[in-house]
């Protein structure tokens, strides 16, 4: 990353073919992958950026929070680095990264804004105030959307990953047919909980198999994103009126979702706020958005020793929680 917006090059090693034999992501087997692939990946960044090692200012990396072994795997080789090219090592919060791919997608766009964080282990809303200033102020209790997004797909036979099959499932079906829970948190309005909805259809997939009735797997899975959508969005909406924002942003692997897509981007109009949504391949897991927040870190003035550890979970209000020196 070249000034926090600029992307040289991004490399990615997908690692999706050999885990979908085992319907989800094996650590042993991602981590193992991790440290085969890390070298060879960086060597490869480097030459299609057109620079040298020289040309590096700093590295950054993500410590926390995720898999642990493919996190250690990350964090060492960056330690390394780090020291061998005598530049500062720059951590990394997972989920400011995925705040960040905004920038990336949007150069006009800078803080405040409101952003939801949609992915496999995190559904959040963030007040993002600056660049490395971030508040949590909503988030879900239990499961994360992206989460239930798989377990879904998996319960209907889609395989791994979950997502984008029970979208492209979700096309051809009626999302009104299903009744499920839109559950709410009182006293806490913009948290959310997304365990019950995910009972609700093992409860109507099981019972349909046990009465022998036919069951819309269509339809059910347009009903299950309708559900995700409608926790979501009026929680996020709720909060940018409430907080006086008129900008928003989504960012995560849900946030690849097209129902999700369409409906936060018709509330933003109803509401005549600025929707930023970035491009699909900033969505998933990417390293040019943990370059592009580890360059706002950098400027901040976060440094991490080689004792960095990484950890695999990690409070989202920790987000500031650095090693910092």
């Amino acid at each position: 990353m070249r000034d926090g917006r600029e992307t040289l090059s991004s490399e990615l090693f997908s690692q999706v073919d050999m885990h979908a034999i085992y319907g989800g992501v094996v650590p042993e087997i991602a981590s193992r992958n991790h440290a085969t692939v890390i070298g060879h990946l960086a060597e490869t960044a480097l030459k299609n950026a057109g620079i040298g090692r020289g040309d590096v200012d700093a590295v950054a990396v993500t410590y926390a929070p995720g898999l642990i072994g493919a996190l250690l795997v990350g964090v060492n080789f960056a330690k390394g680095l780090a020291m061998a090219l005598g530049v500062p090592l720059i951590p990394v919060h997972h989920i400011r990264g995925h705040i960040a791919a905004n920038y990336i997608a949007y150069p006009e766009l800078s803080p405040p804004f409101l952003c939801v964080i949609v992915s496999g282990g995190n559904s959040l809303i963030a007040d993002v105030r600056g660049y490395t200033d971030i508040k949590i102020i909503g988030r879900s209790l239990d499961d994360a959307a992206g989460e239930c997004f798989d377990k879904v797909a998996r319960l209907l036979g889609l395989g791994y990953p979950g997502g984008p099959a029970l979208e492209k499932l979700a096309r051809n079906g009626d999302g009104t047919l299903y009744s499920l829970p839109r559950p709410s948190i009182e006293g806490r309005p913009y948290d959310m909980s997304f365990s019950g909805l995910k009972t609700a259809v093992v409860n109507i997939v099981h019972s349909a198999e046990q009465r022998g009735d036919e069951l819309d797997k269509a339809s059910l899975a347009a009903s299950f994103t309708a559900a995700v959508s409608d926790i979501l969005i009026p929680r996020v909406m709720m909060a940018a009126g409430e907080l006086g924002r008129d900008k928003i942003a989504i960012a995560g692997g849900v946030a690849a979702n097209s129902r999700i897509r369409a409906d936060i981007l018709k509330a933003a109009e109803d509401s005549k706020r600025a929707l930023y949504i970035p491009p699909l391949y900033l969505c998933g897991d990417n390293a040019a958005m943990i370059g592009c927040q580890g360059y706002y870190e950098y400027l901040e003035g976060v440094r991490a020793g080689m004792d960095l550890n990484a950890y695999a979970t990690m409070d989202a209000d920790n987000l500031i929680q650095v090693a910092a020196c």
